[in-house]
């Protein structure tokens, strides 16, 4: 159990790291283009339906590679 909750840990930590290095490079994560946002006078609905697909194909393939072995 401690092993696991470690590689989450470290998992979280380098996300972070991409998410801050990548807005510094221009690009962010959960800005993607098709994105839905709908903003209002009394607020605002926002779906990251491009950035969860990105996201769902990349955990598929870490998946499948730990799968292979």
């Amino acid at each position: 159990m401690g092993r696991y909750l470690i590689g989450i840990g470290v998992l979280l930590v380098v996300a972070g790291l991409v998410v801050m290095v990548g807005e510094r490079l221009g690009f962010r994560p959960g800005h993607l283009p098709g994105d839905i946002r709908i903003e209002g006078k009394r607020g605002g609905f926002y779906f990251p339906i491009v950035t969860c697909l990105l996201i769902s194909a990349l955990l598929s393939l870490i998946s499948w590679l730990f799968r292979s072995r």
